[in-house]
């Protein structure tokens, strides 16, 4: 079975801007927040990631999920509407040094050779895809707008399989949104030590 989880975000962290954005560039130290996260390690591609997320399901049955995530940085840009479709590897240095805002984290799958799914394990393969946009606020302040999707494929337990597929398709897909949204707002909620406060924007 395949489902989507989504999660979003939009805070004000009372850090400055260039401060913050250093410290949401760590990925392993954002990813240690995360309590579904089991481990994360920085593999031998460059700024790519390995992430285990171990979860259950609502009968507490176990299954991990490894994810590949590429991170890259850009600038956050706000075009003119004649501009707006533009790649940004087309525009000039001077166009993006007068249109940047802020900067953009991006996260996308980094696809890999070795088969990762072992289903006899619940052992399977999962596809994270992320924007954190961050611009500077007024009085010293961050704006952060997070919106990451997964998407997972797995087998389910066979307690499951008796419920009709639109149904658990539809169930698996809130299941996941619930734990996708409920790890990033603790992962801002425990990052809030290192700023004077983080509220929602």
């Amino acid at each position: 079975m395949e489902a989507t989880g989504k999660s979003r975000g939009d805070w004000i962290l009372h850090g400055e801007f260039h401060q913050t954005v250093a410290y949401l560039s760590d990925h392993k130290k954002m990813m240690g927040f995360n309590p579904f996260c089991h481990s994360v390690e920085l593999t031998d591609t460059e700024n790519v990631y390995k992430w285990l997320f171990r979860v259950t399901d609502p009968q507490n049955n176990p299954f991990d999920v490894i994810f590949y995530v590429e991170q890259s940085e850009e600038p956050l840009l706000e075009l003119p509407e004649n501009m707006e479709h533009t790649e940004t590897a087309e525009l000039s240095k001077e166009i993006i040094n007068r249109y940047t805002v802020g900067k953009t984290i991006r996260w996308k799958h980094h696809p890999v050779a070795d088969q990762i799914d072992d289903p006899a394990k619940y052992l399977f393969e999962g596809k994270a895809f992320a924007n954190m946009n961050m611009r500077p606020a007024e009085g010293g302040k961050t704006r952060v707008q997070l919106d990451l999707k997964v998407d997972v494929r797995f087998i389910l337990y066979p307690a499951f399989r008796i419920i009709p597929e639109p149904i658990l398709h539809a169930m698996t897909n809130a299941a996941i949104s619930i734990i996708m949204q409920a790890s990033t707002n603790s992962m801002f909620h425990s990052i809030n030590k290192d700023f004077k406060n983080i509220t929602n924007a």
